[in-house]
């Protein structure tokens, strides 16, 4: 019997052909690419362990000691002491599902066509998008916190030294710009007695667009806003490595009063990261009715975890939030 002519009497005998037509949706939705909830490229993500755990428990050493001059009869030898410390954050799981009726699978199987997959795609997309909110600024009722909010890390409002005392970016120099970003970068080094770097900077859109259409200098060297922050950075200057600078949606509102906010870290599984030991996984499908079947789109998250909060800062008000759409 060709694909045409096949029409199902019931949906136990549509199964089979349900179950087939889900491998070739799975392949799509693992085809789709989810630019916009990129939230790898500002939080490393870590899947190691096993995705059922119920979550993960990690352990801290730090000494505690000196060294001092000694006199050979002396009885005054100074001991080293280690101090250990337990934490741990636990998972949970996610999902959204989609369904179809006995009509849809035959009408697929009669003409040929496999299952109508946009359903699946916008499950996948809903598991995506909250991936990444959660991410970006953590779950209300799990507690959690995300990138942008964590209570431990170190926060700032920018100057009020722009046009008439402003503290929007739009309104000062190029040159107070630098030195907000700069002063951030800073305050990341002498939070933690010169030990951490800040080589990442992430910004609200608006600011960032600003930094990139500014121009600097005159003549053959003019340049971009972002080019001469690149260029005039203290973490460039002392390291010799580029600065990672990014724009991130979720900072648009982020900062006190609604405002931007902008964050200097380092990017570094030490400091941060996102646990998502279960990617997105998509379930078998099952008959849920005498005419309906159903399967859905999981994923298991322990949410953004920050480490080491002093290798993190926070500086608001440089810009304002955007307009609700």
């Amino acid at each position: 019997m060709n694909m045409q002519n096949r029409a199902f009497a019931d949906a136990q005998a549509a199964l089979p052909f349900v179950i087939a037509q889900g491998r070739n949706i799975e392949t799509k939705v693992y085809q789709r690419r989810y630019p916009t909830f990129n939230y790898a490229a500002h939080v490393p993500v870590v899947t190691e362990g096993n995705e059922w755990a119920i979550g993960t428990t990690f352990f801290t050493v730090d000494a505690a000691g000196e060294a001092k001059f000694l006199s050979g009869a002396g009885t005054d030898m100074p001991f080293n002491q280690v101090l250990r410390d337990q934490a741990s954050q636990d998972f949970a799981m996610i999902g959204s599902g989609y369904e179809w009726n006995i009509e849809e699978v035959n009408q697929a199987a009669l003409y040929g066509v496999n299952l109508n997959d946009t359903k699946a795609v916008s499950a996948a997309d809903k598991v995506e998008r909250l991936l990444n909110s959660i991410a970006m600024i953590g779950a209300t009722e799990k507690g959690w916190t995300g990138f942008a909010n964590d209570p431990r890390v170190s926060r700032i409002d920018v100057p009020a030294n722009g046009t008439g005392s402003s503290r929007l970016w739009k309104d000062k120099t190029v040159d107070q710009v630098l030195n907000d970003i700069n002063n951030l970068l800073s305050s990341v080094r002498e939070n933690t007695a010169e030990t951490e770097w800040a080589n990442s900077i992430r910004l609200p859109p608006s600011a960032f667009r600003l930094l990139s259409t500014i121009r600097v200098g005159t003549g053959d060297f003019l340049i971009s806003g972002i080019e001469y922050l690149q260029k005039g950075n203290i973490y460039t200057a002392e390291t010799g490595q580029p600065l990672d600078i990014k724009p991130l949606r979720e900072l648009g509102a982020a900062g006190n009063g609604g405002t931007g906010r902008m964050v200097a870290y380092r990017k570094d599984v030490e400091v941060l990261r996102f646990h998502l030991p279960m990617p997105r996984r998509v379930l078998q499908p099952r008959q849920k009715s005498i005419m309906g079947f159903e399967t859905g789109i999981i994923a298991r998250t322990g949410g953004t975890e920050v480490r080491l909060p002093g290798a993190m800062a926070y500086a608001d008000g440089m810009s304002t939030a955007p307009a609700v759409q």
